[in-house]
């Protein structure tokens, strides 16, 4: 089986608060570690009620200290939001605490809304080759042989992974061009999935960091004891995703009985959309679920993602999905 990893949002739960979503965090960092899992990213994202990992270097510091082998990173750091220096700065920085442990996953969405983006202090203005530009500027300052004359301290010779991420083709393209990995945001947009796939694998260029493609896709996996059990799980994350794209952002909510018979038919079929990149169920079903997948994509690795209301049945999701394909947990 192909090597498994865990997504991180650190949802903010109702009735709950930020300070507990970062002690989940840590605890599902350390589980994942125990289960065999490659890696732990964290995503960012602004002014979105339910999810705390704004701060994305600050919270894997947090999870660096707690952690000693899995690999950390941002999946991903909205590269529009910050300056080329100070992302190398910070990564430089999680890189010099937890050598060799370090992914920096760079986005060009916002992961927020235009006001929000605004309050970030970037410029909007700029136009859609500014990415390109900012992930090649971004290399070098981390890079041994920096070429530009302002030197990012810690980063310089550290030579962070970087892998680029998308919902498009456009990530695809860059990411073949540069010869960098690539991750596909499929757990919750998934329309031009094989498209990109396609088109990154057919124009990919060798680099220094990387030989050959390698495609990592995202991927909603809730799983428990019994079906019945993993689809009620499941209605939390559907709640959250519906107010999201109607306009009505939230806490994650608790799960309720039979979410969908109470939705009209609008929200089923965006939920029917998302939920083709999903398991939901008992082992064998998600197990099933996964090979499926894996077989259509040929995907070099899953990025899991799990968005569960009870912190214990989010661990058990993850834990159900590690036993499936035989991971050793570490002892």
């Amino acid at each position: 089986m192909i090597p498994l990893s865990i997504l991180d949002l650190s949802p903010i739960t109702e009735g709950s608060d930020a300070a507990q979503s970062f002690r989940n965090s840590l605890s599902l960092a350390q589980h994942g570690e125990k289960l065999g899992y490659t890696r732990y990213w964290l995503a960012e994202h602004h002014g979105m009620p339910g999810i705390a990992s704004a701060a994305t270097a600050v919270l894997l510091s947090h999870v660096g200290a707690g952690t000693s082998t899995i690999r950390i990173g941002a999946g991903g750091v909205m590269l529009p939001n910050h300056s080329p220096l100070v992302i190398a700065e910070q990564f430089g920085t999680l890189e010099s605490l937890y050598p060799g442990r370090i992914d920096l996953g760079l986005g060009r969405a916002p992961g927020s809304d235009q006001r929000t983006a605004r309050a970030l202090r970037r410029n909007l203005e700029s136009d859609a080759d500014q990415f390109p530009q900012d992930v090649i500027e971004l290399m070098d300052f981390m890079s041994k042989t920096p070429q530009q004359p302002v030197r990012a301290v810690p980063g310089a010779g550290l030579e962070v992974p970087v892998w680029i991420l998308g919902s498009s083709t456009f990530g695809a393209q860059l990411a073949a061009h540069l010869g960098l990995p690539y991750a596909f945001a499929s757990h919750f947009a998934p329309q031009q999935i094989m498209q990109a796939i396609q088109i990154y694998r057919e124009t990919f260029k060798p680099s220094a960091q990387l030989q050959k493609p390698y495609v990592m896709l995202g991927f909603n996996v809730f799983a428990a004891d019994t079906d019945e059990e993993a689809e009620f799980r499941a209605t939390s994350w559907q709640q959250a995703f519906v107010n999201l794209r109607s306009g009505r952002p939230g806490r994650l909510p608790p799960p309720v009985e039979n979410y969908r018979q109470k939705v009209g038919p609008a929200e089923n079929a965006l939920l029917d959309s998302v939920l083709s990149c999903s398991a939901v169920g008992s082992v064998e079903t998600v197990k099933k679920g996964v090979e499926a997948f894996v077989a259509r994509t040929g995907a070099n690795e899953l990025m899991i993602t799990s968005q569960v209301f009870d912190h214990a049945a989010r661990l058990r999701s993850y834990e159900l999905l590690a036993n499936a394909f035989g991971q050793a947990p570490k002892q």
